[in-house]
């Protein structure tokens, strides 16, 4: 950040009082802009024991596979954003679950949750994707997979076996990407 949102004057960075880490503050009217994490959204959804995939039809990663997940937007809920994802990527409808997988993406400034869910509707090829199927376990196609936290929530989707085991937690570092 250069320009405060507020008045555009330019900002510094320093720590401000009563704080401990360095902000953005603007110089000319001084409010101090915080800079939080962005939480991601999606699920598993399953029907007759395959799971949905998208493959990605935007950058990063374009033509990877991927979950139907996305940026959770301002006035809904997580199970609203993964449903909503769910819809625009794949144009699915989905009953959802449990949640069941949270992925902190820590240099992204990320935190990205999975639910699982049954598939209740056909599915197609919404917007950001180039093509949607459904693919058993041993079909996935592991080595085209677009981000390391939708394969670490398909892993644990796999392994619960439509048991609620909890929610699976997990760190990425730049060194895992």
């Amino acid at each position: 950040m250069k320009y405060c949102s507020e008045c555009g004057g330019t900002v510094s960075y320093r720590i401000p009082k009563d704080d401990n880490r360095e902000r953005a503050i603007c110089d000319a009217c001084h409010v101090v802009h915080y800079r939080n994490p962005v939480v991601v959204v999606g699920c598993v959804a399953e029907s007759n024991g395959k799971v949905l995939l998208c493959k990605r039809a935007i950058e990063p990663r374009y033509g990877y596979w991927t979950l139907p997940a996305g940026f959770m937007e301002l006035g809904e809920t997580v199970a609203g954003g993964a449903a909503r994802e769910t819809l625009e990527e794949a144009l699915a409808t989905v009953e959802l679950g449990h949640l069941f997988a949270m992925v902190d993406v820590v240099e992204a400034g990320q935190v990205h949750l999975f639910y699982t869910a049954k598939l209740v509707s056909d599915y197609g090829i919404g917007e950001e994707t180039l093509e949607s199927a459904m693919f058993a376990e041993d079909e996935i196609p592991w080595d085209e997979f677009a981000f390391q936290s939708g394969k670490f929530a398909l892993e644990k989707y796999f392994e619960d076996r439509g048991r609620n085991c909890g929610v699976h937690v997990h760190e990425l570092r730049r060194s895992q990407s």
